[in-house]
């Protein structure tokens, strides 16, 4: 199963356990309910949730949930973040805490919002 991509975000989410798969539910149905216009797509293998680009992904890990909203949905929550480890686009959500779902909710946001911007102005130079 190593090699093994996932078809779909049920597949992905079968192959978690039980707990595991408890937080990625939580955080799939934040997603979906703060960003209800995001298509659920498998990209690198992972769950992602796109309009028109890929705007948030996450995944699990051994210790923790990976959400990646890109470099600006980092970036742009620095301090809010400051109690978790992050990289570029990338933010850790230990597994033995609650999700911090408001946060992912405000990223998500500002991801879609940002997204839905670049292609207005994408549009506009055309």
């Amino acid at each position: 199963m190593m090699n093994a991509k996932p078809s779909s975000v049920e597949e992905y989410l079968s192959w978690c356990s039980p707990e595991v798969r408890e937080k990625l539910e939580q955080m799939r149905a934040t997603i979906l309910k703060s960003i209800p216009k995001a298509k659920e797509v498998i990209s690198y293998g992972m769950p992602a949730y796109k309009t028109t680009e890929v705007l948030v992904y996450f995944a699990a890990a051994k210790k923790h949930i990976g959400f990646y909203p890109t470099n600006s949905g980092v970036s742009e929550f620095k301090k809010e973040l400051k109690n978790y480890a992050t990289s570029t686009g990338a933010i850790q959500f230990p597994l033995d805490k609650p999700l911090p779902l408001d946060l992912i909710t405000a990223i998500s946001q500002f991801r879609f919002l940002e997204a839905e911007e670049k292609a207005k102005l994408k549009k506009q130079k055309s």
